[in-house]
C-alpha cells in the first residue's frame, strides 16, 4: 500500500499530554500462546503506530508479507476502522504518532462487542471524554514486548493499570492477545480481543458502594476524610471491614460502644495509616516482610508470602487474598480483616 495515500486522508491534530507520569514496566520472561510477528530487519520498512493499524485494516496479508504468520485461524481478519477513528475524535493520534508506546489494540470486532454492552450503535455515540478515559488504559509507555510481561499490573497512560496473566496464553484484564509483537516505528502493537474498561468509580464511591464497609465510610465522613480519598491521590487503602471495625470497639473496651466515643483526632490518625501513598498493587510488594509508609506518619510491616499486616502495636491483620487490587479512579483498594493502629497516645 503507498503509504502517502493512507497519510493524505489524516487530519492534524495539535493536542498533547500533559502530566504524563506513566513508567513502562519492564518485566521478566514468559511463555506464551498468542502469535508473535518477527520483527522486521530495517527501519525503513516500518511505519508509525496508526499508519501500521490502517495497513492492517486495509491488507490483512500485511501481517504475513514475511511468510510466518497464520492468518488462517481467524474468524475474522483483523480491522481497526473503530480505533483509528476514535483516535482522531480523542485528538490522541498526534500523541500516539510522536511518542514510544506500546498499544494494546482492540479489533473492530472487540469494539462491536462494547457497543452492545454499553447500548450504542457506534463509536460516534461514545462520548468523548469516556472515550479517552478507555483508550488511554490501552496504552503503556514504551516498547514492551510479549516475552517482557509477567503475571502482575502494567501501569497505563490511563493512571490505572491492567492485570497481565500468562496461565492460559497471554490475557490483559478478560482480553486475550491473539496477535503479539507487531513492531511500529515508534513502538509495539499487540492485537486484543476485547475492548479493556478501566475503571469509573473513586475510592470513596467504591467503599459506598460495598455495604462490608459501610462502618470505614462513616469514618471515613466523620473525620473529614471523603473529599481528600475520593478526589485527591492516587492513593492505596488497607480497608477494614465493618466485622473488622466491630472487633476494634471490642477490643477499646467497654467505654467505647461506636465511632461517637472515638475522639475525631484519634479516628483521622488511624485512618490515615490505612493510607499509603501512590498505587501499590500487590504485585509490587517484594517477597518477605516490607516496611510501608503511610501518610499518617508512622509505618506497618507488610509480608505478602503470608499474606499478613503488623502495626505499630504488634498486632496482625490478614490480607483477605481474593479482595486485593480492587481498582478506582485515583487507586486502589486491599480489604484486611482487622483495624490496624498506629502508636497510641
Amino acid at each position: 500500500m503507498d503509504k502517502s495515500m493512507i497519510k493524505s486522508n489524516r487530519l492534524v491534530s495539535q493536542f498533547f499530554l500533559v502530566g504524563f507520569l506513566a513508567v513502562a514496566v519492564i518485566f521478566a520472561g514468559c511463555e506464551k500462546d498468542a502469535s508473535v510477528a518477527p520483527e522486521n530487519d530495517t527501519e525503513e520498512q516500518l511505519y508509525d503506530i496508526e499508519t501500521t493499524l490502517e495497513m492492517i485494516t486495509e491488507n490483512p496479508e500485511f501481517l504475513q508479507e514475511d511468510g510466518n504468520s497464520d492468518l488462517k485461524r481467524w474468524r475474522k481478519f483483523p480491522t481497526f476502522r473503530n480505533l483509528t477513528y476514535a483516535l482522531f475524535k480523542t485528538r490522541l493520534f498526534g500523541t500516539v504518532v510522536r511518542n514510544q508506546f506500546t498499544v494494546f489494540a482492540p479489533t473492530d470486532e472487540a469494539f462491536e462487542k462494547l457497543f452492545d454492552q454499553i447500548g450504542v450503535k457506534s463509536i460516534r455515540e461514545v462520548p468523548s471524554e469516556q472515550l479517552k478515559t478507555i483508550l488511554l488504559y490501552h496504552v503503556v509507555a514504551g516498547k514492551v514486548k510479549s516475552t517482557q510481561l509477567s503475571n502482575g499490573f502494567v501501569p497505563t497512560l490511563n493512571g490505572a493499570a491492567f492485570e497481565v496473566n500468562l496461565d492460559n496464553g497471554v490475557m490483559i484484564n478478560n482480553a486475550e492477545v491473539q496477535y503479539a509483537d507487531i513492531r511500529a516505528l515508534n513502538g509495539i502493537i499487540h492485537i486484543i480481543d476485547e475492548v479493556l474498561l478501566p475503571p469509573t468509580q473513586n475510592l470513596v464511591e467504591i467503599a459506598q458502594a460495598n455495604e462490608a464497609f459501610s462502618i470505614l465510610v462513616q469514618a471515613v465522613i466523620k473525620a473529614d476524610l471523603a473529599e481528600t480519598l475520593a478526589a485527591g491521590g492516587p492513593f492505596t487503602v488497607f480497608a477494614p471491614t465493618d466485622d473488622a471495625f466491630v472487633a476494634l470497639l471490642d477490643e477499646l473496651g467497654p467505654d467505647v460502644n461506636s465511632l461517637d466515643d472515638i475522639p475525631v483526632d484519634l479516628l483521622t490518625q488511624v485512618l490515615l495509616y490505612h493510607v499509603v501513598d501512590g498505587r501499590v498493587y500487590s504485585s509490587d510488594l517484594p517477597a518477605g516482610p516490607a516496611d510501608v509508609p503511610t501518610l499518617q506518619g508512622e509505618t506497618f510491616a507488610i509480608d505478602v508470602t503470608i499474606p499478613s499486616i503488623t502495626d505499630a502495636n504488634s498486632r496482625e491483620a490478614g490480607l483477605v487474598g481474593t479482595l486485593l487490587n480492587i481498582q478506582g479512579t485515583n487507586g486502589v483498594i486491599h480489604v484486611i480483616d482487622r483495624v490496624i493502629l498506629p502508636t497510641l497516645p
